[in-house]
């Protein structure tokens, strides 16, 4: 069995006690890996632990509990307050995917004699008959989440299981847990950011920094001064509530220009963009991009696949969507997948 030796990354969630359940019925020796990955929330992460190890007893397979808060604070934390306080809206799971699930946790699975990682994500991995690893949609494209993905190389994906992308949907899982025993089974869905439980990204930033960002203009497209706001890590672009300004019509967030400290507003429809560029990218697949290419884009994690066109130049790629898309966000990923909307070809960060 040395050879079919995977680490499985357990929550205490319901996901990836099924994950590691569904491997060890395929015949693999399951490691359970729980990552510590940020200071505070003791008692959740305590609750956390002690949910895989239950999880972990029921099964009959080893659990290990490694802390992984060094890496995360560089990786995530600080990349998150980073971001905010450029007036750009991170993506701290595809950071958290990149940095430590798929980078620290493998490292430290390989040293635990693992050859293989797998976590409770939803999507497949399938090599073609090309002898190319590629990363597929799961089945259930209402919970799929290859967007956060993006990043795998073709050496990682050769190292990765995903072993829930086979479901259809979500009650199938826990009704796979309940049969099993698992004392996870009926637990519900983690919703926010882990490090930030109360889902305030300004509080938790200016707490980290001790500093209250300075209070700025909204302006229009044509720089007309139109009010004062609050510091720009209180928005984002596509905002429209809370922007603490009545303008007797809906008025958008479309920019955010850190360097001059003002927040661009703009009417109903300039919250939509037929174009961006994009830069920091992974491509699964290899690619020719020197002429334009014909893809189905996604610009948030939430939003449906769109066609596209897209094509490089200057080590930057530029999109151009057949339909303006809505609250195209620098800072955020951009993931290309084929015509079909079957398979990821890569993506990047909008710039």
């Amino acid at each position: 069995m040395t050879n079919k030796t995977v680490a499985v990354g357990m929550s205490g969630g319901v996901d990836s006690s099924v994950a590691a359940a569904v491997l060890k019925e395929k015949g693999y020796h399951v490691i359970g890996v729980t990552m510590r990955l940020w200071d505070g929330g003791e008692e959740a992460y305590q609750n956390t632990v002690e949910d895989a190890r239950r999880v972990a007893d029921a099964l009959g397979i080893e659990h290990h509990a490694l802390d992984f808060r060094q890496e995360f604070e560089g990786a995530v934390m600080e990349y998150f307050t980073r971001e905010y306080l450029s007036g750009r809206t991170p993506n701290p799971c595809i950071a958290c995917n990149k940095a430590l699930k798929f980078g620290a946790m493998r490292k430290a699975a390989a040293e635990l004699g693992a050859q293989k990682i797998a976590t409770g994500h939803y999507g497949r991995v399938v090599r073609g008959e090309d002898g190319l690893w590629r990363l597929m949609r799961a089945e259930n494209r209402e919970k799929d989440q290859t967007y956060v993905l993006y990043h795998l190389s073709q050496e990682q994906l050769s190292g990765v299981l995903l072993p829930l992308g086979d479901f259809r949907d979500k009650e199938t899982i826990r009704k796979k847990a309940e049969e099993l025993a698992l004392p996870v089974a009926q637990k519900p869905d983690s919703q926010e950011i882990c490090f930030i439980p109360d889902n305030d990204y300004a509080g938790f930033i200016l707490r980290r920094t001790g500093t209250e960002p300075p209070e700025g203009d909204f302006v229009d497209g044509s720089g007309h001064v139109l009010g004062r706001h609050r510091g720009i890590l209180h928005y984002t672009i596509g905002q429209r509530k809370g922007l603490g300004i009545a303008f007797g019509k809906p008025m958008f967030v479309t920019r955010i220009d850190a360097g001059t400290n003002r927040i661009v507003l703009g009417e109903s429809g300039t919250e939509f963009s037929s174009s961006l560029m994009a830069g920091d990218l992974n491509f699964i697949l290899p690619m020719d991009l020197s002429q334009k290419r014909k893809v189905l884009a996604k610009v948030r994690y939430a939003a449906k696949s769109a066609p596209a066109q897209l094509w490089m130049d200057g080590g930057r790629i530029y999109v151009e969507f057949e339909t303006p898309q809505r609250a195209v966000t620098p800072g955020q990923a951009v993931v290309f997948y084929d015509e079909t909307d079957t398979f990821v070809l890569g993506g990047g960060t909008i710039l």
